[in-house]
């Protein structure tokens, strides 16, 4: 960071002092290299505007649900966004944002140009989009299906859907089980699914169903009535790989986030607030107690806020560095601390 005053107060959050619906950040993205942190928000700047569906009588909003980078392979740099219903390829052609981790008060000089236009995929909202590592084909994912398409195709794709266990259908099954996001691992191999109560690991070589799967938060599944009353059933909550793809992080409610090791399945709770947003401060382990006496580093699910909830990260390909986005807050957390994962 800079030395003079201004500077010093922002440390690594971002904090404006309103906010407005256009400024609340839905999507957040490292590039490959970790040089460049692409961010969306609700006012689909700068790529996407408002549109409207004739034939389904619906409006589509220009929110940027979500943002994936390309790899480089010259000087130019392209990614995937989509809106409600359409992917679009943009070609970058200046620094999307601050470098990362140090932030410099700079004028920011942004010029996007759609290249392609992916339309006609999906007959839901597009929640999803991850870029292979070949380099060569991408995952764009609605609630009920992932289609897998080719970059220089655009009117053809590959869909592919993971069928309803009848043993567990109920009123929510449905709901609970729709994909919110879904991740390639850096070595392809293995893809990365979240969605409402869990985060799953699937081998593209084992067809059946996922090799792990991982509860986020188990606890609320005696809240789904009241979740369903307020909407908050429906968040579409991210997920994202370290470096390694040994370890999983993954968004929950009250700004908590969480972080599995896949090779002890042990899992840790976090905390994005505005005091560990403090130069030298130390993220906080917390931990949710679904009733009795709790401890003072727990808290219980009645106490849980809703309206803050941590849906949008991604951390850094190779350094332990992740950007938490929560509203219009973005937190860049760097791991200098150890912490342990239980």
């Amino acid at each position: 960071m800079g030395e003079d005053a201004d500077t010093k107060n922002i440390n690594n959050s971002f904090l404006p002092d309103y906010v407005t619906e256009a400024d609340v950040i839905s999507t957040v993205e490292f590039s490959h290299r970790g040089d460049l942190l692409a961010t969306g928000d609700k006012g689909g700047r700068v790529s996407h505007e408002p549109d409207f569906d004739y034939l389904k009588s619906l409006e589509i909003e220009e929110k940027i649900n979500k943002i994936r980078w390309i790899p480089q392979h010259n000087a130019a740099r392209f990614l995937l966004s989509t809106n409600g219903e359409c992917v679009g390829k943009d070609q970058s052609g200046s620094a999307l944002c601050a470098q990362v981790p140090v932030l410099k008060p700079t004028d920011l000089m942004v010029e996007v140009s759609p290249r392609r236009i992916f339309a006609n995929g999906h007959t839901y909202h597009v929640n999803s989009i991850s870029v292979n590592s070949d380099c060569e084909t991408y995952l764009s994912a609605d609630d009920l299906r992932i289609n897998l398409w080719h970059l220089d195709i655009t009117d053809r794709c590959f869909m592919f859907e993971e069928p309803e266990d009848p043993g567990n259908r109920s009123f929510f099954s449905e709901i609970v089980s729709s994909i919110s996001d879904v991740r390639f691992s850096h070595s392809g191999r293995y893809l990365l699914t979240r969605d409402y109560l869990t985060v799953k690991v699937w081998d593209l070589n084992m067809e059946r169903g996922p090799i792990e799967t991982y509860q986020v938060h188990d606890y609320l599944r005696s809240k789904l009535c009241s979740l369903y009353e307020n909407d908050c059933i429906f968040d579409k909550f991210e997920c994202s790989w370290n470096g390694t793809d040994s370890v999983i992080m993954t968004g929950a409610y009250n700004n908590f986030f969480r972080m599995f090791d896949r090779e002890t399945g042990r899992g840790v709770t976090l905390e994005a607030a505005r005091e560990t947003g403090k130069a030298h401060a130390v993220l906080r382990t917390r931990r949710v107690r679904a009733g009795g006496k709790r401890r003072k580093d727990q808290v219980t699910v009645d106490s849980l806020d809703f309206t803050k909830k941590i849906l949008h990260m991604a951390w850094h390909p190779t350094d332990n560095i992740i950007a938490i986005a929560a509203t219009n807050n973005l937190y860049i957390f760097q791991d200098k601390v150890s912490y342990d994962i239980q």
